[in-house]
C-alpha cells in the first residue's frame, strides 16, 4: 500500500503553497503592466464587479501546477506536451487579458480555434479516451476500434470524442467564473474527486500515480488561487485560466472510467453551459458572445450575494462528487440524467420568474 501522504497530501499542499505565493507576487506584477479589468472600459454584458480588478490569474494557476508537477510527475513526452498545450492556452489568455485592459478582446472566433488546437496537441500526445465503462451492462466500450480515414488524415473515434470533451470542458469552466471564487472551488472539488477515484481504481499504483497526482496538484493549485479570488476578489482568473481547465480535462480522461464522474461532479455548470448555448441559438444570437442570463446572474437578481452563490456551486459539486465515488456506472448515468432534468427545469423556472419581474419593472 503506497504512502498516501506522498500520493495525495504532499502534491496538494505543495501546489497550494506554490500557487499562493505566485498569486501574491502576480497581483502587483499585472497591476504594473496594466492588466486590469475596469468595468467602465470593459463593456462585457456579463460583468458584475464595479471597480477595477487585476486579471492575469492564469499565470499563477499555470505555473503553480507546472512547478509542482516538476517534483511529482514523470516528465515524459506526454506530460511535456500536455503542459506545452496548456502554455499555448495561457498565452492566448494573457493576450486577451492585455487587450481587455485596452477595452478590447481577442475574438471568440480566434480563441475557439486555439482551444481546438490545444486539445488536438494533447490528444496527439496519447491522452485519449480509449474506452469507457459500459453503462448498460458489464465490461467496457472500446472507442479506439473505429478508424476514420480521410485523404490526408486518419483518426480514431476516441480521438474525436477526447478533443470534443477537452474543448467543451475548457469553455464550460470558463463560463463558470461568474462570481468570485465560483470557478476555483468547482475545479478543486472536481479534481479531488477525480483523484480519489483514481486511487480507488488503482490502489496499488500499478503503472504509477500520474493521473491521481496530477488531479491533486490541480486541486491544490485551485485552492491556493481561491485565497485571492473569493469575494471580494483581489485577482480574476482571466482567460488564461483555460490552461488549468485543460489540465483538469487531461486528468479526467487519463482513465476513461472517470469521465462519468467528471460530468456528474460538474453537472450544474455543465447544464448551465448547454442551456446557455441552446438559449442563444434559439434567440438567433451567437453562442460565443456573453449576456447576463447565466444561473449565477439569475441568483444575483433574486437577491443572493456572491459568497452565497459560490458556496451554492461548491455544495452541489461536493454532494454530486461524493455520490459519484459510490455509484456504479449505470447509476451515474441515471444521476447525470436527473441532474440535467432538475437543473434544466430549475433554469426554465428561474428564467420565467426573472422575465416576469423585468416586465413589471418596465411597465
Amino acid at each position: 500500500m503506497p504512502n498516501i501522504s506522498l500520493v495525495v497530501l504532499l502534491p496538494l499542499v505543495t501546489a497550494l503553497v506554490v500557487t499562493t505565493v505566485l498569486t501574491f507576487l502576480t497581483i502587483p506584477f499585472v497591476k504594473k503592466f496594466g492588466l486590469m479589468d475596469d468595468p467602465k472600459r470593459h463593456k462585457h454584458p456579463g460583468i458584475i464587479h464595479t471597480k477595477p480588478i487585476p486579471r492575469g490569474g492564469g499565470i499563477p494557476l499555470y505555473f503553480g501546477a507546472f512547478f509542482t508537477s516538476l517534483f511529482f510527475l514523470p516528465f515524459n513526452t506526454t506530460i511535456s506536451v500536455v503542459f506545452f498545450a496548456a502554455f499555448i492556452a495561457l498565452s492566448i489568455g494573457l493576450i486577451d487579458d492585455y487587450l481587455n485592459a485596452k477595452s478590447k478582446d481577442v475574438s471568440p472566433y480566434v480563441r475557439f480555434p486555439v482551444q481546438i488546437l490545444t486539445a488536438v496537441v494533447v490528444v496527439a500526445s496519447g491522452v485519449s479516451m480509449h474506452f469507457i465503462t459500459n453503462p448498460f451492462g458489464t465490461g467496457v466500450l472500446q472507442l479506439d476500434i473505429l478508424k476514420i480515414n480521410l485523404p490526408f488524415l486518419s483518426f480514431f473515434l476516441s480521438d474525436i470524442i477526447s478533443i470534443l470533451w477537452l474543448v467543451w470542458l475548457m469553455n464550460m469552466l470558463n463560463w463558470s467564473k461568474g462570481v468570485d471564487g465560483q470557478m476555483p472551488g468547482i475545479v478543486a472539488i472536481s479534481a479531488i474527486v477525480i483523484g480519489i477515484l483514481s486511487l480507488k481504481l488503482n490502489p496499488t499504483g500499478v503503472g504509477g500515480f500520474t493521473d491521481a497526482q496530477l488531479s491533486f496538484i490541480i486541486a491544490g493549485t485551485a485552492i491556493g488561487f481561491l485565497f485571492f479570488n473569493f469575494y471580494p476578489a483581489k485577482i480574476f482568473p482571466g482567460f488564461g485560466a483555460t490552461s488549468l481547465y485543460l489540465l483538469l480535462g487531461v486528468a479526467s480522461i487519463l482513465t476513461s472510467a472517470k469521465l462519468a464522474t467528471a460530468i456528474l461532479v460538474m453537472g450544474v455548470p455543465l447544464v448551465d453551459f448547454m442551456f446557455t448555448i441552446i438559449r442563444r441559438v434559439l434567440s438567433k444570437k451567437s453562442p460565443f458572445y456573453g449576456d447576463k442570463k447565466h444561473l449565477h446572474h439569475i441568483l444575483l437578481k433574486l437577491g443572493y450575494n456572491q459568497r452565497q452563490i459560490a458556496l451554492f456551486y461548491w455544495s452541489i459539486s461536493g454532494i454530486l462528487g461524493v455520490l459519484a465515488l459510490f455509484l456504479e456506472s449505470r447509476s451515474k448515468v441515471f444521476a447525470i440524467l436527473m441532474v440535467i432534468a432538475i437543473t434544466g427545469g430549475a433554469l426554465l423556472f428561474l428564467h420565467s420568474i426573472t422575465n416576469k419581474k423585468n416586465e413589471k419593472l418596465i411597465s
